[in-house]
């Protein structure tokens, strides 16, 4: 029997959505990032674009554990000597709620060409309002122990 290895053509793109109220940074990222990646399909290839697409809403409302609000910090730096800001989550969740997500997946897939076209196809929104809807999205749900 013959190892199966799909071809770009076999790549059967899906529309999911989740709702962040009340979720768990890390879990949410996770669930994501897996999407994403297509790693819940049985044509699953890691050196090929596989997964869905993902629309996270209402990413103002998702949960960090602890004391990570205050104590956990998002680093990005200018690119010149001296450049680096660092900025509390707190900060970073009054002000852009979706960077937190989108930094938390973009650490959980391929630190590469793939890994950078499968960013692409992450959709993050504050409210609850997204403008795919004629992409007719699957409500995925993330079950999780209650925190």
């Amino acid at each position: 029997m013959r190892t199966y290895s799909p071809k770009p053509g076999d790549a059967n793109k899906q529309w999911y959505v989740i709702d962040a109220t009340d979720l768990v940074l890390g879990r949410l990222a996770a669930a994501a990032a897996k999407l994403l990646r297509g790693k819940h399909k049985p044509t699953f290839a890691p050196h090929m674009d596989m997964g869905d697409f993902v629309i996270v809403i209402n990413a103002d409302k998702v949960a960090l554990t602890g004391d990570k609000l205050d104590k956990k910090f998002a680093y990005h730096h200018s690119g010149f000597p001296g450049g680096l800001k660092a900025v509390s989550y707190r900060e970073l969740m009054a002000k852009y709620p979706e960077r937190a997500i989108e930094k938390a997946v973009r650490g959980m897939l391929p630190k590469n060409t793939l890994g950078r076209a499968q960013m692409r196809k992450l959709k993050v929104y504050r409210g609850s309002e997204h403008p795919h809807v004629a992409q007719n999205p699957i409500p995925y749900q993330i079950t999780q122990v209650a925190q």
